[in-house]
């Protein structure tokens, strides 16, 4: 039978339950997500993904870690990340005079950009994070309080060379990166953790200004997440459970080959189909029946963990059905963004002097 781990569960608190290692052994299980809740210290964040990796290797650590008011560690030696939006507004400022050490303008915001995400993922790393869900491709509308300065810029063009910039430092450190969320939620102003945003355009007019970057940067993305946003003309059902949006247009049109994760199916948005609320397990045989290759069930193993439990179980019963079927090239993607190059523990970052330089570029 083909292997497909493709659940990206949550843990409970600062070390692993006897619940959190039984769910991190469940076989369909392919990663686990941290959150601020899951951070007291960086020895103590270490030591939790130590043990993670100790049950299973094979597990994809990640986090929501971009910058600005989505960076889930901040303490203990974490570097406070700029907002991405900063970056945009230090591109639209032309330097002025002939100083070589300029920090304003076009060039000078890719250098910084490149400089936090080196700074991002070489910190991660030091502590066990294998993967962090950034950069954001959405422009800003000035519509969307959900996404507001989480975006670079309202122009693709410099969302594209900024975002190009962000993942060339994570690469640097040696971290894959996920552009999020296609193919464009800076248009609506619903927030898709509490409700379901609709966006009217029409496929062209989002094409042609929303998915650019996607277009630009396809060569260059290593994974994407889809939007828990229904673009009406183009297909009823959420882009993150589209064949439409994920095979026909980012697999077919744009040329895509990495990654595609779901967003966070706990969002109020991501479990109504049809007017019908659906449970983890379904909602998630459906997003990988429409071409995700892995699910994020986050912030379920709270409390007594019985939904995630349940999703599991769920998820199970529907493979023993063939309401979804394993895809090995699922498989082979999700083990393509582990880190394959060494890191340096924290003392030795430090004092590294490419560390020492992008931090002296952040804002």
């Amino acid at each position: 039978m083909t292997t497909h781990s493709p659940l990206i569960i949550d843990v409970a608190g600062y070390e692993l339950t006897a619940a959190d290692e039984r769910r991190l052994l469940h076989p369909l299980v392919g990663g686990v997500i941290l959150f601020g809740r899951n951070f007291q210290s960086r020895l103590q964040i270490q030591s939790l993904c130590q043990a993670v990796k100790k049950i299973r290797p094979d597990l994809l650590i990640t986090v929501d870690h971009e910058g600005g008011r989505v960076q889930r560690f901040k303490t203990d030696g974490f570097t406070h990340l700029p907002a991405m939006g900063q970056l945009g507004e230090i591109w639209m400022k032309e330097p002025t005079g002939t100083k070589i050490h300029a920090n304003t303008g076009a060039l000078a915001a890719m250098n910084i950009a490149t400089a936090c995400g080196y700074v991002l993922a070489s910190e991660l790393r030091a502590c066990g994070v294998d993967f962090s869900f950034t950069p954001v491709l959405d422009l800003n509308y000035g519509n969307s309080q959900v996404i507001g300065n989480r975006a670079f810029h309202s122009d693709p063009k410099v969302v594209s060379a900024l975002a190009k910039s962000v993942m060339m430092g994570l690469l640097q450190a040696g971290m894959a990166h996920c552009a999020k969320h296609f193919p464009g939620h800076g248009f609506v102003g619903a927030d898709s953790h509490t409700e379901m945003p609709v966006d009217k355009r029409s496929l062209s007019q989002i094409l042609s200004t929303d998915a650019m970057p996607y277009f630009w940067l396809s060569s260059s993305l290593t994974s994407v997440m889809p939007a828990h946003v229904i673009y009406s003309k183009v297909d009823k059902k959420p882009a993150g459970f589209s064949s439409k949006w994920i095979q026909d247009i980012l697999r077919g049109k744009l040329a895509f080959t990495g990654a595609i994760f779901s967003d966070d199916l706990s969002m109020a948005a991501a479990r109504v189909l049809n007017g019908e609320q659906l449970s983890f397990a379904q909602a998630a045989t459906q997003a990988l029946n429409a071409g995700c290759d892995m699910v994020l069930v986050c912030n379920q193993s709270l409390k007594d963990g019985h939904e995630l439990d349940a999703a599991l179980d769920g998820m199970s019963d529907a493979l023993a059905k063939g309401l979804w079927l394993p895809n090995e090239a699922s498989e082979e993607r999700r083990f393509s963004l582990m880190p394959t190059s060494s890191h340096l523990d924290w003392d030795s970052l430090m004092v590294s002097a490419p560390y020492m330089a992008a931090l002296e570029l952040l804002p």
